[in-house]
């Protein structure tokens, strides 16, 4: 067997294969007897017509072509082993260039490679920003007044009350072909908040609830409002509309005291002190969760502009499919499938792969460069972590789901699959550790030259796999 092997830009092999003229008549001879075992063949019984039957009755063209699966799929692995290449997935059968001798052509995705550059002199400073009291304080409040009793008041509205209304508003110059509708009667509870506490993103417009001041059950008003051109709201930026309210009743908000029967109350705490750090304690690690995934997309950015990476299109497309089918998933949970998203985007299939791709593209070369540096400094994830984290999610799924769910769910395959993604997960945030310390300037990022270079394996090339 004589292989020529040519790396195409596209990070794929094609592989020129001139094979032996005897393996190719063996092969036709073990195709025969398989064709004879499974067709009919008037006087001989099923493998037992001799191999000119064969040929009469079915043709050289049918034992030629189950021949050549034949040999391919038994050869594949030599032929890959041979020809020294890192495959990253499997092959197929590109040409058929001879038959005599028999030369066949190959192409083959190969594995991707990553240059990383000197990311040791990267230096970005860490600075965590703490936890302010204001913003324990901020969160008390909120706890404070989720607990708010209500009593009907007959008198106007007041700052800290809450007004039961019914919301209408339109565009009052709406373009052509645009809908004039913004609500259509909407039954909502407004909390009148004071000057300093109201939200840029409140709901229709930013200090809509002052403007509920002074009113009174059933009466009405009409409130115009032009939208700030940078309005949260991208569709209504610049445009005038009218919102008109009816009130249906006006409460007033009486607030428990913040001590330690509240805290008591909000979660079992001996003390007001105590909830405060637990609250503390939560803001510290959602804000060193935030700080770190902005960090590490920093990192990022700097390791991107020193890295190269080469790899085949069907890596690509590969992501591309793992994020649709995590959008599917998304939409599933809001009881929305892909069709229905796509008419409402106004997308086809192929609209919106093309929007995905640069997100996968930078997804799969980020993961890349992950595991390139873990491999380079020999990070690996204990068979002991790995065990103690999945017992942990799965004492956590278990209590999660309903006992008749359990067994459903926690199937051989989904805990292979959740014991898989829970061993990437480790390894890639031992790696961001790693390069913390390095842009951080506690580490050199020097590589290991000692790790052992592990022997790649060679992909199989399933029949589905191969096209003639």
């Amino acid at each position: 067997m004589k292989i020529e092997t040519n790396v195409l830009d596209d990070h794929q092999a094609k592989l020129r294969v001139e094979f032996d003229t005897d393996q190719l008549m063996d092969a036709k001879q073990r195709a025969a007897r398989k064709i004879a075992r499974q067709t009919k063949i008037p006087g001989f019984r099923p493998g037992k017509a001799p191999y000119g039957i064969v040929l009469r009755t079915v043709g050289e063209g049918v034992i030629l072509e189950e021949a050549m699966e034949i040999l391919v799929d038994e050869q594949y692995p030599h032929i890959i082993d041979e020809s020294k290449i890192k495959p990253y997935g499997p092959g197929q059968l590109e040409n058929v260039i001879s038959m005599d001798p028999p030369i066949f052509e190959f192409i083959v995705p190969l594995e991707a490679e990553v240059t990383l550059g000197d990311y040791s002199a990267i230096r970005i400073p860490y600075e965590l920003p703490q936890v302010m009291d204001e913003e324990v304080n901020k969160v008390l409040s909120d706890l404070q007044n989720r607990q708010a009793v209500l009593e009907p008041v007959e008198r106007p509205s007041q700052e800290g009350d809450q007004v039961f209304i019914r919301l209408s508003g339109e565009r009052t110059e709406p373009v052509e072909g645009e809908s004039s509708t913004l609500v259509t009667d909407r039954p909502m509870p407004v909390i009148i908040t004071a000057d300093e506490e109201s939200s840029p993103n409140e709901w229709p417009f930013p200090g809509f609830s002052r403007s509920l001041i002074g009113l009174s059950a059933g009466d009405q008003k009409s409130i115009p409002h032009t939208f700030a051109d940078n309005a949260d709201f991208e569709n209504l930026r610049g445009q005038a509309a009218s919102f008109s309210i009816t009130v249906e009743t006006v409460k007033s908000r009486k607030l428990p005291d913040l001590n330690d029967d509240f805290a008591h109350l909000i979660g079992e705490h001996e003390t007001l002190d105590a909830l405060r750090n637990e609250i503390r304690s939560s803001l510290e690690t959602e804000r060193k969760e935030e700080y770190d995934a902005d960090f590490n997309d920093k990192i990022a950015d700097e390791l991107f502009k020193i890295a190269s990476w080469k790899y085949p299109p069907q890596m690509i497309s590969h992501e591309i499919e793992l994020f649709q089918d995590q959008l599917e998933n998304r939409l599933a949970q809001q009881n929305m499938d892909l069709s229905t998203y796509l008419k409402i985007r106004q997308l086809d299939e192929a609209g919106l792969k093309d929007e995905i791709r640069p997100l996968a593209e930078q997804r799969m070369k980020r993961t890349l460069l992950l595991l390139e540096i873990a491999r380079q400094q020999d990070i690996k994830v204990t068979e002991e972590e790995l065990q103690s984290e999945s017992m942990r999610t799965l004492d956590q799924l278990s209590h999660m789901l309903p006992p008749d769910k359990v067994r459903k769910t926690l199937t051989d395959e989904f805990v292979r699959g959740m014991i898989g993604n829970i061993g990437a997960d480790l390894l890639i945030k031992r790696t961001w550790d790693h390069l913390h310390t390095v842009v951080q300037g506690e580490s050199s990022g020097i590589v290991n030259q000692d790790a052992p270079e592990e022997k790649p394996k060679s992909k199989r090339t399933k029949k589905k796999d191969i096209e003639a």
